[in-house]
């Protein structure tokens, strides 16, 4: 062959979460791995996503627990500053975004490090830059996810943030104005607010958190109305310009909001383009790569990560690594299987879920049966008192006598959502969760509450 052309086991293309570890473990288990990235290692999780913004939430929550002191333990005066926030986010980041330990780590496992972008070239063949790989084994695409940019009149030439730019903020600016109501949106807006910034948030459909149930909609409207927020839902916006330094956001019927910077946060979309996908018979066009429960995407390619569209959280890429390196290195494992999948929006209260809504269930034909309950009537709410208000809800398949999903919010709803978790995924009767010992006064305990107002 050329010289430019390179024969290995396995190209990687994109080195988020999963898709490191599935070339770290293939590396591991003496495959040639070559892990091409164009930007970090690590993708968006460590650098921009899931860890620093959780950081900054962490700090923000720490500031309202001051507050709250008044009035229950003492008194206390809180004096909000993002700086050691933002100093401790780049030592974890690694001297401001710094991949190199990743990169390191990799190389270590005895993987080739390739720093550009990957795209097809034919079955096996992946070109980087003036190199080509011809993978015997196959291909592993993770290219991840970019944020959308909607196609707002005159937001193109306006300057404007995204998750990457409001993680990166050395200080909490002194207006925002937050365009989409989803999870990313309203933690950053939460956590901004929280630090001194005067906050609007900006939903074009009728409430914030329009994926999850409407009762933990309400609940985090109210948490986000009581820091201040303005919240403005059933909004559109249709034009952004820039007046004297501040983003001005105009919305259908001539309305206004104005913020000194715009923070941009509508959804994400799956990076397809420029893969070549059309060398290997799949469409350049797809919103994301269909895969398989082994995720295969075609004859010798699998696909992990946002890029597959299933769920664009760190640990569902984890999961489907797991899958993909099982059936790569050819050993018997269980399909992927996404009934049990569980999300959490870490505002104050935190919003976790798994499984199917109430509406979703129905809309799948099952029979239904749901029951509610809120936090703040339970032992440990009434308790915990300032900041202890939550719900939960249990959707029920009546016919299996099974939980198809569940809501838990409130003061730590990610955590209680752990049992709620297992129900789903392992369909635990109701029957026998009913019968359990919940041990008292706990948060989780609440739930005997909403299995009450279940019935049957």
């Amino acid at each position: 062959m050329p010289e430019q052309e390179q024969q290995v086991d396995i190209v990687v293309i994109g080195m988020g979460p999963g898709a490191e570890e599935v070339a770290g473990r293939l590396a591991e288990a003496g495959l040639t791995v070559v892990g091409v990235e164009r930007e970090l290692v690590g993708g968006e999780c460590p650098y921009w996503g899931c860890i620093p913004s959780k950081m900054m939430i962490r700090g923000s929550n720490l500031l309202t627990e001051g507050r709250r002191i008044n009035g229950v333990a003492g008194s206390a005066t809180v004096h909000p500053d993002l700086g050691p926030v933002a100093q401790r986010i780049r030592d974890e980041a690694t001297d401001d975004w710094d991949d190199q330990v990743a990169v390191d780590r990799f190389e270590k496992k005895g993987g080739r490090f390739v720093r550009g972008s990957g795209r097809f070239d034919g079955p096996g063949r992946v070109v980087v830059g003036d190199q080509t790989f011809v993978a015997s084994r196959g291909v592993v695409v993770g290219s991840g996810s970019s944020p959308v940019i909607p196609p707002i009149t005159g937001l193109d030439t306006t300057a404007y943030w995204t998750n990457r730019e409001a993680i990166s903020a050395r200080q909490a600016p002194e207006s925002l104005v937050v365009l989409g109501g989803g999870a990313i949106g309203l933690e950053l807006a939460q956590m901004f607010a929280r630090f001194g910034s005067r906050v609007s948030i900006v939903e074009g459909l009728d409430r914030i958190l329009s994926a999850e149930e409407p009762e933990a909609s309400a609940l985090v409207a109210k948490a986000l109305e009581d820091d201040g927020i303005t919240l403005h839902t059933g909004a559109k916006a249709v034009q952004v310009a820039r007046d004297g330094g501040e983003a001005v956001v105009t919305l259908e019927g001539g309305t206004t909001v104005r913020g000194a910077e715009l923070l941009v946060s509508v959804g994400r979309h799956a990076n397809v383009a420029d893969l070549g996908l059309d060398t290997i018979g799949l469409d350049p066009k797809a919103r994301a790569i269909e895969v398989d429960d082994r995720m295969r995407a075609a004859d010798g390619v699998w696909a992990v990560g946002d890029v597959t569209g299933v769920g664009m959280f760190t640990h569902i890429s984890m999961y489907q690594a797991g899958i993909a390196i099982a059936d790569i290195l050819g050993r018997a494992g269980e399909p992927a299987d996404y009934r049990g999948l569980s999300r959490v929006t870490f505002t104050d209260p935190e919003v976790g879920s798994v499984g199917l809504t109430e509406q979703a269930a129905r809309d799948k034909g099952l029979q239904v049966r749901v029951g509610v309950a809120k936090l703040e009537t339970s032992t440990r709410g009434w308790i915990h008192g300032p900041g202890g208000a939550g719900v939960y809800k249990l959707v029920e398949d009546v016919d299996a006598g099974v939980l198809v999903g569940a809501t838990s919010a409130g003061p730590v709803g990610g955590e209680v959502l752990a049992m709620l978790t297992l129900a789903v995924h392992a369909r635990v009767p109701v029957s026998q969760l009913r019968t359990m010992i919940y041990a008292y006064p706990t948060f989780h305990r609440g739930l005997l509450d909403a299995l009450a107002d279940l019935g049957g």
